[in-house]
């Protein structure tokens, strides 16, 4: 993933001051993953429909500051010269399950929403649970693709923006009742994106075995 985009830049500038304090990467990892599930948990209450409550308000904040933590501990680790294989294994253990939670989460959150005049009930979570194991298999073959092709990435991003900037609006999606074409979004999106990934990874492995063929 490139790190020139403008919340990279900001998670930096907020880090810095943080070197030589004792605090590290890890600290940070795990306060993504504590106000990352208690973000799920405030939308898997639900429901957060037309007129948000409480629950909603505070799973939207929780999700934002995980989200900027996302950016910021990686930041930490470079710039504070603390990156390690063992830190690394533990920040992507918790984004990939993190990520994949808010749609399971808001899939249980959604089961009283009402689609076309029926209400969804377990549908939502049959749902959630699509776009959260689609993501998770996206984002498995993205690191297998970029392990074969070094230098390149799965997704690029352009403008200062990467598409995991994209996780920064379901904050405001929740405050203002948008999660569930948020859902209906991910559900098909996520899906989308493992398939393109998947004829990826099967054009690589075709290549590699033509180039043995013709060897």
């Amino acid at each position: 993933m490139s790190n020139d985009t403008w919340t990279h830049g900001m998670a930096r500038f907020c880090v810095r001051p943080l070197i030589g304090t004792g605090v590290t990467p890890n600290h940070l990892t795990t306060l993504r993953l504590a106000t990352g599930l208690g973000a799920c948990a405030c939308l898997a209450i639900g429901p957060h429909l037309a007129a948000p409550g409480a629950w909603a308000i505070w799973g939207g904040l929780l999700w934002v500051l995980s989200a900027f933590l996302d950016r910021a501990d990686g930041e930490l680790a470079r710039v504070g010269d603390m990156m390690s294989p063992g830190g690394h294994r533990y920040d992507y253990m918790v984004d990939n399950g993190i990520n994949c939670l808010f749609f399971l989460g808001i899939g249980f959150g959604l089961t009283g929403a009402t689609l076309f005049g029926h209400t969804l009930g377990l549908w939502s979570v049959v749902l959630g649970a699509v776009a959260a194991a689609c993501l998770f298999l996206c984002n498995w073959m993205s690191e297998r693709y970029e392990e074969q092709v070094p230098g390149e990435r799965a997704f690029e991003g352009a403008w200062g923006f990467h598409p995991d900037d994209a996780l920064y609006l379901l904050g405001p999606a929740a405050w203002f009742g948008l999660l569930l074409p948020i859902l209906l979004g991910a559900a098909v999106g996520t899906t989308v994106m493992a398939v393109v990934v998947l004829v990826k990874l099967l054009r690589l492995r075709r290549a590699a075995a033509a180039s043995v063929t013709v060897v």
